[in-house]
């Protein structure tokens, strides 16, 4: 999730912004209470903290072992009857 700040708050620690960025961090910056601008990694992609990245592999585990829907089969055929 994006931090917000103001251009004035981004203005007076902009140092700190960039190492927040480049430790994964995003900022949104805004001008009278409108953003105006993100600052965020130059890939585009957020670098994980250890708790979301956590939560992902919980999320992936738990799509590995699936969970019973009680609808019985769910494949195309059955899905598609003639």
């Amino acid at each position: 999730m994006s931090k917000t700040l103001t251009l004035r708050e981004a203005n007076q620690s902009f140092a700190r912004c960039v190492r927040a960025v480049e430790a994964g961090e995003e900022f949104v910056i805004t001008r009278n209470g409108k953003p105006v601008a993100r600052l965020m990694p130059v890939s585009g992609r957020r670098v994980p903290t250890p708790q979301q990245e956590a939560a992902w592999e919980r999320t992936r585990e738990r799509m590995r072992e699936g969970w019973d829907l009680h609808a019985g089969p769910l494949d195309r055929d059955s899905l598609h009857e003639r």
